[in-house]
């Protein structure tokens, strides 16, 4: 048996912002979101910059190589960064978050990469689980037992992001999983999980069985909550391409 990703991204300005500054990979091996910051110009050229440094990798690459290709491009991405700041001082501060998952060409290990506050959850058997952790002032206030999530969730300063690829030094967190045959993946700026709840999103995944349907639906329900941000979504099923 043979894995793959079947995928699709939807991708929405919102109802408020001049711009979308997210940019978006959707393919059989790769899914990747990437939420720009530092002014709409400057994020923009940030996250379309970490996109195109990643999405070479949408190809067929061994399991042991899986972390390595990650790693490298996100330092290609940071080079980027950093030389469209020094071409134009302005863009000081620009920035952009990157969640990414790389499918091994076995089919029997993935790779998620992932920095700042774009989210990736993983539908198993019903039950939806993040696999990452913001980072993000709110969410050390929650670690450290500051805040409860609930109030991080309304919190004055939960758009401050604590990581992101800017073009200096950052250790993204990787994980390694042993990917499943009717998995379901959720990629997303935080444009969707700042408004939506985590129970409507599990059960969205669960009750659209066709991945465009169920990435329009969640669209939809961000645009419904008000739609304060650019919204940007992901869901890829993992098939048996056999």
């Amino acid at each position: 048996m043979s894995l793959k990703l079947r995928s699709v991204a939807v991708s929405d300005r919102g109802l408020i912002r001049g711009a979308n500054q997210d940019s978006v990979h959707a393919g059989p091996w790769l899914l990747a979101v990437a939420d720009g910051m530092g002014g709409m110009a400057a994020g923009d050229l940030a996250s379309t910059i970490a996109i195109e440094a990643i999405h070479p990798l949408d190809a067929e690459t061994p399991e042991e190589g899986l972390v390595a290709a990650l790693q490298g491009a996100i330092d290609t991405a940071s080079a980027g960064i950093r030389a469209a700041v020094a071409e134009d001082p302005e863009r000081q501060g620009m920035g952009t978050t990157l969640t990414a998952l790389l499918l091994a060409r076995t089919g029997t290990c993935l790779a998620l990469a992932h920095v700042g506050d774009s989210r990736a959850y993983l539908l198993r058997g019903g039950t939806m689980t993040q696999l990452t952790r913001d980072d993000t002032f709110v969410q050390m206030l929650v670690d450290e037992g500051v805040i409860s999530p609930e109030e991080a969730s309304s919190h004055p300063r939960r758009a401050v992001v604590t990581r992101a690829l800017q073009g200096e030094a950052v250790t993204p967190t990787y994980t390694t999983l042993v990917p499943e045959a009717g998995d379901r993946w959720l990629l997303c700026s935080d444009g969707l999980s700042n408004v939506v709840r985590a129970d409507t999103l599990a059960e969205t995944l669960v009750g659209y069985p066709d991945p465009a349907a169920c990435a329009q639906r969640l669209v939809d329900l961000a645009l419904r909550a008000g739609g304060p941000d650019n919204i940007t979504v992901v869901v890829a099923d993992i098939v048996d391409s056999a």
